[in-house]
C-alpha cells in the first residue's frame, strides 16, 4: 500500500494504524512539535469559551488531551471524549482526571449525538485523517446548539519556498526516523506527515467552514505555518 490509502479504505487504514500506536502517539506528538502542541491545545479551549455546566465534545479524541484541557480550564463542564480508535481511549482512560470523562466510541462521519446537544466541538489533528472532511464539518454542525462554537486544531499544507522546502525534508526524514525509534513504527509516521503535505491548506478548510454553514469564521497559524487554529460558529 502508498503511504495514503484509497478514500474507501481510510477508515480501516487510519484505526489499525492509531491502534498499533497508541501507547506511544502522546511521547511522539511531544517530540515532533517540541512540547508546542500542549500550548496548542490551551489555545484550543481558551477559543472554545465554555462556561460552567456547558456541554463540549472532544471528537477524534485519542487519549483525550483536548477533554483533559477543557476540564481543567472549565471544571464545571460536561465532556464527552468521542473515538473511532478504542486502543486510543484505553490509554487515555488510564490517566489522571479520565473518570470525570464520558468516553464514548463514535465515527466523526455519523455521530451518535441529537442534533444541538453540544455548546462547543473541539478537535486535535482529526480532519485530515476522515475520509470525507465535508461530512465531518456537517456532522459537527448538526450536533451543535444555535450559537455554539467549533474549535479545529490541524495540520495544513506546509508554505512554499525555502521553508517549505524544509519542512518536506523535516516531514520525509526526520518523522519517519522518530517513529521508528520511539514507537518502532516507521510507517505510521510516514503517513501522518504525508497526510498534511496533502491536505487543505487553511485558507480552503476555512472555506469548507463557511459552505457548511458556519459563520464567523477565522484562523491563525503556528509552527511555520504547519499548523493551523481555525474557529467558528453555528
Amino acid at each position: 500500500m502508498s503511504v495514503l490509502p484509497p478514500a474507501h479504505d481510510k477508515p480501516r487504514y487510519v484505526r489499525d494504524m492509531f491502534t498499533r500506536i497508541a501507547p506511544r502517539y502522546d511521547l511522539l506528538n511531544r517530540l515532533m512539535t517540541g512540547g508546542q502542541d500542549v500550548r496548542w491545545r490551551r489555545e484550543v479551549i481558551r477559543l472554545a469559551r465554555l462556561e460552567p455546566g456547558q456541554r463540549l465534545l472532544d471528537i477524534g479524541a485519542g487519549t483525550g488531551d483536548l477533554a483533559r484541557e477543557a476540564l481543567r480550564q472549565q471544571p464545571a463542564a460536561r465532556v464527552v471524549a468521542a473515538d473511532f480508535t478504542l486502543p486510543m481511549m484505553q490509554v487515555g482512560r488510564r490517566r489522571a482526571g479520565a473518570a470525570s470523562i464520558a468516553w464514548v466510541a463514535a465515527d466523526a462521519l455519523r455521530l451518535p449525538f441529537a442534533d444541538a446537544s453540544f455548546d462547543a466541538v473541539v478537535s486535535g489533528f482529526l480532519l485530515r485523517n476522515v475520509a470525507d472532511v465535508r461530512q465531518a464539518l456537517q456532522e459537527q454542525h448538526r450536533v451543535l446548539r444555535p450559537g455554539g462554537r467549533i474549535v479545529i486544531l490541524e495540520t495544513t499544507r506546509p508554505p512554499r519556498g525555502l521553508v517549505g522546502a524544509l519542512v518536506r525534508l523535516h516531514f520525509r526524514w526526520v518523522i519517519p526516523a522518530l517513529g521508528r525509534l520511539f514507537a518502532g513504527d516507521a510507517q505510521a509516521y510516514r503517513y501522518l506527515p504525508a497526510s498534511s503535505v496533502h491536505f487543505l491548506t487553511a485558507a480552503q478548510l476555512a472555506a469548507h467552514l463557511a459552505a457548511v454553514g458556519f459563520r464567523r469564521v477565522g484562523y491563525r497559524k503556528r509552527m511555520l505555518g504547519t499548523v493551523a487554529i481555525h474557529w467558528a460558529e453555528k
